[in-house]
C-alpha cells in the first residue's frame, strides 16, 4: 500500500483502495481494475448527486469505448447506505462497477470533497489526471469542453497531457449540514 502524503500530486503514485461493490462479494481495489489493463479511471460518485446522475450513459459505455482501461466508481458520499446505492443502480440500469466507501476515508486520501471527481492513473497507479470529466456544459454548447478525454487520449498517444489537474464541482461528500442535529 501506498503511504499517504500531505498532498496528492500529478506523477507521483496513488493511494490504493480495499473496499466492497455493491451488489456483489468481497473486496476490491485499484489492482483488481488495473488487471491486464493499461491504467484505469477512478471517478468519485454518488447515487443522489444530480451531477453524477448526467453522467450515468458516459460511465455505462465506458469500458466499450476504453477496453485498455479499467473503470471504477467510489461512492463516498456521506449518509449513501449499500441499500441506497443498490436501489440507484437497480433505478437508473447502472453496469460500471460501484465501490461503497461508507467511512469516505478512501476519499479523504484521494483529496476529493465533491462528486462527481475522476482520475486517471497508469499501470502503476501513477496519477496522470485529476479534475472533472467535462465543464459541464451540454455537448451541443458552443462552450462545451471535455477534460477527461482529451486525458485518455494523450495517454494513450504517449503524450503529456496539457491539462492534468481541472476543477471539479458537484455535490459535497462530506458537509457539516449531514451532520447537524435535527430540530426537536
Amino acid at each position: 500500500m501506498t503511504p499517504v502524503r500531505e498532498k496528492q500530486e500529478i506523477g507521483l503514485p496513488v493511494t490504493d483502495f480495499s473496499l466492497p461493490l455493491i451488489g456483489g462479494s468481497g473486496l476490491f481495489g485499484l489492482d483488481h481494475y488495473l488487471e491486464g489493463k493499461r491504467g484505469a479511471v477512478v471517478v468519485f460518485w454518488s447515487g443522489e448527486c444530480s451531477h453524477c446522475n448526467r453522467y450515468d450513459e458516459y460511465l455505462n459505455t465506458f469500458a466499450a469505448r476504453h477496453p485498455d482501461l479499467g473503470l471504477v466508481a467510489i461512492a463516498s458520499r456521506h449518509g449513501e447506505t449499500a441499500a441506497k446505492l443498490k436501489a440507484t443502480i437497480a433505478a437508473r440500469g447502472l453496469t460500471f462497477p460501484i465501490l461503497h466507501d461508507a467511512s469516505q476515508a478512501v476519499a479523504r486520501q484521494w483529496y476529493t470533497q465533491q462528486t462527481p471527481r475522476a482520475f486517471l492513473v497508469d499501470a502503476q497507479k501513477t496519477l496522470l489526471y485529476r479534475g472533472a470529466i467535462d465543464n459541464f456544459k451540454f455537448r451541443a454548447d458552443p462552450e462545451f469542453v471535455e477534460y477527461l478525454e482529451p486525458a485518455i487520449a494523450a495517454f494513450r498517444a504517449g503524450q503529456p497531457i496539457e491539462k492534468a489537474d481541472t476543477a471539479s464541482f458537484g455535490c459535497a461528500i462530506m458537509s457539516v449540514y449531514y451532520i447537524l442535529p435535527k430540530p426537536v
